[in-house]
């Protein structure tokens, strides 16, 4: 097996250098000039085109800054050891030997635990991997909930979550064929606790599986998970946090306690069962991948429920993950951003997001009071606002939905704050906000 160590000790590694290979001039590289190799070539010369606009885009929660190139000098090393050159599986379980010796499983483990400390979890109790997107994390927290709850119990839980959390939570409600309990919003989108209790004790036969988020998707809203873990007292429970976003910055600010593992207050309190963190969207991975982080004890009760029906010889252990061959580039790839250069970066970037969503916030109530914009709490880098021009939506890519806020029923849209909107991007947005009004006056 290629191990991290056995791996860092390789050197005369190149730095990659992007010149060549990145311009329209240089795409052809297709042997057969036909119809379809014209039209591939069109594509990435669109692309390339596009590529010069992405700092442009301020509806969604993803990082358009391209990478240090110490990332692409690390991808190099990796390709130059042979990782993402053949076929390497990180099957099954990271913290067990595999079968197949060409994987990455030792850069995953690495990756959990340096993860693992900074929410919080104890490096002697910490499991996890890493996955393919957000949702393949909250699939496999819901999954393990459901598994542990089922088996303590013997009783199907029930899936309590808020209709302001991420769409993909009510499509694994419906893959894990579980009965949903909606739980009211406060005015700023977070979860009612009072209502959740009412709803607890309405539902007392089945136990609840809870998934609360940190960030909700188009307000930026954060369920207070000390007020939910008090709720819970009593009753067999699981909680898992979908932390998509506000996970990746949280943590190098002064908010850092709102994803901790355990309370900070209340000794040996735990605050949530496992997280769900991407890594697309803060730290501007490249690809869809995602933190899949819970305790091992929790894992080891999982597992042995799992393996009472799973236990598939064929890859000499149980695995105790949903999807059986795992991408072993992406982890190895991603250890990158687990190393502290990176994380000084990420630290930088936080700061300025939140400094620069305070902008945007001020500018925009002070300047354009007509378009109501909120932010739902200090810790959000979302604002959202009644919708603007489609001009101003198409050319930002803003996010638009049909709210209903004091009983008024309107067209919303939201700017999500990333790194790569620096205060030229929003400065930039704000005059097109000043252009649209002064045309419809």
């Amino acid at each position: 097996m290629l191990t991290r160590r056995r791996f860092l000790t390789y050197s005369g590694a190149g730095i990659l250098t992007l010149a060549s290979g990145c311009s329209p001039e240089h795409i052809n590289w297709l042997t057969h000039q036909d119809e379809t190799s014209s039209t591939i070539n069109l594509a990435l010369v669109e692309q390339a085109k596009l590529t010069k606009l992405k700092s442009l885009l301020l509806g969604y929660p993803i990082n358009m800054n391209t990478p240090p190139e110490d990332f692409f000098t690390w991808r190099q090393q990796l390709l130059e050891a042979g990782v993402g050159t053949f076929s390497y599986n990180n099957v099954g379980n990271p913290f067990k030997e595999s079968p197949i010796v060409y994987n990455t499983h030792d850069f995953e483990r690495d990756v959990i635990h340096r993860f693992g400390k900074l929410y919080g979890f104890l490096p002697s109790d910490t499991w996890g991997f890493l996955s393919n997107s957000g949702t393949d994390s909250n699939m496999h927290g819901m999954y393990m909930g459901r598994v542990l709850l089922k088996g303590r119990t013997g009783v199907l839980p029930k899936a309590y979550f808020t209709k302001e959390a991420h769409y993909s939570i009510q499509i694994l409600r419906d893959l894990l064929g579980l009965e949903t309990v909606f739980v009211e919003t406060l005015a700023d989108g977070g979860m009612d606790t009072q209502d959740l209790r009412k709803k607890l004790a309405d539902n007392a036969s089945q136990p609840a599986l809870v998934i609360a988020t940190i960030g909700t998707t188009f307000k930026g809203a954060v369920d207070q998970l000390d007020l939910i873990q008090d709720v819970l007292q009593g009753y067999p429970s699981y909680l898992h946090l979908d932390a998509a976003l506000f996970g990746g910055y949280l943590p190098h600010t002064s908010y850092a306690a709102e994803v901790l593992y355990q309370s900070q207050s209340k000794l040996n309190r735990v605050r949530y069962d496992s997280i769900a963190v991407s890594c697309h969207k803060f730290f501007g991975f490249p690809s869809p991948a995602g933190l899949f982080i819970s305790t091992q004890s929790h894992f080891d009760e999982f597992n042995e429920f799992f393996s009472r029906i799973h236990n598939p010889e064929y890859i000499k252990h149980v695995p105790g993950t949903i999807t059986c061959s795992r991408d072993a580039v992406k982890p190895a790839e991603f250890y990158y951003f687990s190393s502290p250069t990176a994380m000084a970066k990420q630290q930088e970037d936080a700061v300025a997001i939140l400094k620069n969503t305070i902008y945007l916030l001020d500018e925009m109530q002070s300047h354009f009071p007509n378009l109501q914009a909120v932010r739902s709490n200090e810790l959000s880098n979302t604002l959202f606002f009644r919708k603007p021009s489609d001009r101003i939506v198409k050319k930002y890519s803003l996010a638009t939905m049909h709210l209903s806020i004091n009983n008024i029923k309107q067209d919303y849209a939201h700017v999500v704050v990333m790194p790569h909107a620096t205060r030229k991007i929003l400065t930039e947005f704000l005059t097109d906000l000043e252009e649209d009004r002064n045309i419809s006056l």
